[in-house]
């Protein structure tokens, strides 16, 4: 494990404004999704495809990661979407309305026809009951084809559980952890989904933590001023990056080669936290690697 992109703050654009798609190419997150679905309007959605295409031509993103938000692949938009995504080549495309492994395999196909090339992955909104109910089989999906990654939409998930969205997300803990307990199983990376009270900073900053504890990566965000504490609660505290160093230290060590239990600042340490310290310094490291960019 040499190195892990950081996907802390994963920020929505709309496509249909170019004002913001040039100012993105300045904001310190980790991930841009540039979105045709639900930020542009039916009138403008070929003209937002046409601007991501040009934008991305210009480039100017350094180390960002690009994704690009198609319309569901059932709506008069998918399709081209996706023939759009495959000539700006981004990173990945996020699937919306994701219900079974079915739709998977569809989107898979659709990049295959459309001619994207293999480095363009598949993310997909978790945003549906039927998502959750299904959740085991569509992360099983990522053994047969390009899906990398989960991201959470609980606005939409919310509007068809008709559950409230209250601050400690009580209706929706059992959907985020049984996500993250799937796509931990088939090695995918998990996105929380957005916060959508942007004033409120501390409840932003508690739901960011939140979403840690329960094993999220990182976090959409709808607003600028949300990046800076999400990459702050997403990113690996000094004092862990330090423990991780002396445990990868301590079984580096000859004296210590063939144990499986050693004794780290006063902790019993087995090898399963050898490799949790390899992941901290991983994602450290790719951290500092953004910020030099």
């Amino acid at each position: 494990m040499s190195s892990l992109r950081p996907r802390r703050s994963c920020l929505y654009m709309p496509g249909a404004n170019a004002k913001a798609l040039d100012k993105a190419r300045t904001l310190p997150a980790d991930t841009l999704i540039f979105d045709l679905e639900d930020a542009v309007a039916p009138e403008a959605k070929a003209d937002a495809r046409d601007a991501i295409v040009a934008t991305m031509a210009a480039g100017g993103y350094g180390k960002r990661e690009i994704v690009i938000r198609a319309n569901a692949l059932s709506t008069p938009w998918g399709h081209d979407d996706v023939k759009a995504a495959a000539i700006a080549a981004p990173d990945g495309v996020l699937f919306p309305k994701i219900d079974s492994a079915a739709d998977i395999e569809a989107a898979d196909k659709a990049l295959r026809d459309a001619g994207a090339p293999p480095s363009t992955a598949i993310w997909v909104m978790i945003e549906t009951p039927k998502s959750i109910l299904n959740i085991g089989e569509i992360a099983r999906a990522a053994e047969r084809t390009r899906l990398t990654t989960f991201v959470m939409g609980t606005n939409d998930l919310a509007k068809d559980m008709r559950a409230a969205q209250t601050p400690g997300r009580e209706a929706f803990l059992a959907a985020l952890s049984l996500t993250v307990i799937a796509g931990r199983a088939y090695g995918l990376t998990l996105i929380d989904g957005v916060y959508n009270d942007i004033p409120n900073t501390e409840g932003f900053e508690a739901i960011c933590r939140q979403g840690l504890a329960l094993g999220f990566d990182g976090k959409t965000l709808i607003h600028p001023s949300q990046i800076e504490t999400c990459n702050a609660v997403f990113a690996p505290p000094p004092e862990e990056v330090a423990w991780a160093r002396g445990v990868i230290a301590a079984f580096a060590d000859p004296a210590n080669a063939g144990k499986g239990v050693l004794k780290v600042d006063g902790k019993m340490t087995e090898l399963l936290h050898l490799e949790q310290a390899k992941r901290v310094v991983a994602v450290a490291e790719a951290i500092e690697a953004m910020g030099a960019s």
